[in-house]
């Protein structure tokens, strides 16, 4: 139910007409409130304000009635306006960039103004009376102060508007876009390292797994397979959301082991096991619902719980930059930049074990996370072949690689990014020539002289000189 709400909650987020219908609703309360509060108040109060002065049953009628005619107006525009800058950067950039501008606070919130406007405006104008309208002898009704407001409404809606036609090339600039994309990525790093579902196992646990339960080992055999049970898929899709807490509170309860054998962002379908659970005769149908309910699946791959998912992202915005047909090698170069500073934010970090633990320090959960490896393939990795093929990319790839190198001292993890030397190394080999060849070994030499020299790479970090050269 939990992990339910949590992607119910994103996809409000990303829905272009919650805040809107939100707003609209309010303008409702707004309008029936001022309402109220002019058949109390009266327009008595307008004679102490010189400035002010009563209007009359037809003015008022003919003001709101511009106001709301306008606002439609306006909004129909700038709905077809939003919808164009979708259009032209799901284009350019990718169609999976698109929940990003429907989620766009500034489009929501300029789209919502002026429907609110226009809600309002409607409502406050079906309560002016002419004299005798509502039958002979009723008095002329005119809310003075629901006018003042929606008038204050027509001048914030054009505050609004200028805001809106300021923010709308501003946010399809490619910079903008790969910015946001990267800063969530760094936000993302910073949220779910180094901790995961539960707490880890204590460092000797961690070391030998001797605590993993015999139909979960890698060795395990079909006499061992009976002693687990599988928890199958209702549904097909992506898996978007693994709510951890309740997982790791249902193992707890029914004192279980979950063995996960999917992460979010992958692709599941109905009949595949989702989890595994041990011993299988404490899984009860209670359990299994549970479990089933810890997990969400959708249609598409959201940035809620798959960092793999940003870091495509960017790959997929630098490889098209990289086409032929494009060939736009310095936005390719923005994203190795923001690449570099999450991976380099990853290699800094202690990434969490797949045995999570509970409370007591018993084993619960055996999830299946992305390595350091994992991350640096799916980002350098799949860029490489199309940075090879260009000198200015092809540079800045491995200035980013640096960067990555300069975050950390782990001998694994530096052999991992020495391993990317090697795989760009090779491709540029086939890909450039003369000259640019030759400053791009030139470069990966210096960087492969850092990998292998701790002095040396040390002297580069504390002389903040940036590895292999100026940009």
């Amino acid at each position: 139910m939990r992990a339910w709400l949590l992607t119910l909650t994103d996809r409000l987020r990303e829905s272009y007409w919650f805040i809107p219908t939100i707003m609209a609703v309010m303008a409702i309360l707004l309008a029936g409130g001022m309402i109220t509060l002019d058949s109390y108040q009266g327009s008595n109060w307008m004679d102490g304000v010189p400035w002010l002065y009563a209007a009359r049953p037809d003015g008022a009628r003919s003001l709101l009635s511009s106001i709301g005619g306008s606002m439609i107006g306006v909004a129909g525009t700038t709905f077809s306006v939003t919808i164009a800058a979708v259009v032209y950067a799901s284009g350019q950039y990718g169609p999976r960039l698109l929940s990003n501008f429907m989620s766009d606070r500034g489009n929501q919130v300029t789209l919502g103004t002026f429907i609110a406007t226009f809600v309002y405006s409607m409502v406050v104008l079906r309560t002016i009376r002419s004299p005798g309208e509502s039958g002979a002898g009723a008095d002329a009704f005119v809310p003075q102060l629901a006018l003042l407001v929606a008038v204050l409404l027509v001048l914030c809606s054009i505050g609004v508007l200028i805001f809106f036609i300021h923010h709308v090339p501003t946010r399809i600039h490619i910079n903008s876009v790969i910015e946001e994309i990267g800063d969530r990525l760094l936000a993302e790093i910073g949220a779910r390292f180094p901790v995961f579902i539960g707490a880890p196992l204590p460092a000797e646990a961690r070391s030998d797994e001797d605590r993993i339960p015999d139909a979960f080992r890698r060795d395990a055999g079909s006499t061992q397979a009976v002693h687990r049970k599988e928890i199958e898929a209702r549904q097909t899709g992506y898996l978007q959301l693994i709510d951890d807490e309740t997982l790791l509170s249902v193992a707890t309860r029914h004192d279980l082991v979950l063995r996960l054998q999917y992460q979010p962002g992958d692709f599941v379908h109905v009949g595949r096991a989702l989890v595994e659970a041990c011993p299988p005769e404490k899984c009860d149908d209670d359990a299994v619902a549970a479990i089933r309910g810890c997990f969400a699946v959708g249609s598409r791959r959201t940035p809620l719980q798959d960092l793999r998912f940003l870091i495509d992202e960017l790959v997929e915005i630098a490889a098209r930059a990289l086409s032929p047909g494009v060939n736009d090698p310095f936005t390719a170069s923005t994203c190795l930049d923001w690449l570099g500073a999450a991976l380099a934010d990853v290699a800094r970090r202690s990434l969490p074990s797949r045995l999570r633990a509970d409370e007591k320090g018993a084993l619960r959960v055996i999830a299946h996370p992305v390595d350091f490896a994992g991350f640096m393939d799916r980002g350098f990795g799949a860029l490489a072949q199309y940075a090879s093929q260009d000198r200015i990319a092809a540079l800045r790839f491995l200035g980013a690689l640096g960067e990555v190198a300069m975050s950390c001292d782990n001998v694994e993890r530096l052999g991992v990014v020495r391993a990317q030397v090697d795989q760009i190394e090779e491709l540029a080999t086939g890909g450039l020539d003369g000259e640019p060849l030759r400053l791009v070994m030139r470069r990966s030499a210096e960087l492969r002289r850092a990998l292998a020299e701790p002095d040396y790479r040390r002297q580069l970090r504390d002389s903040a000189a940036w590895l292999g050269g100026t940009a």
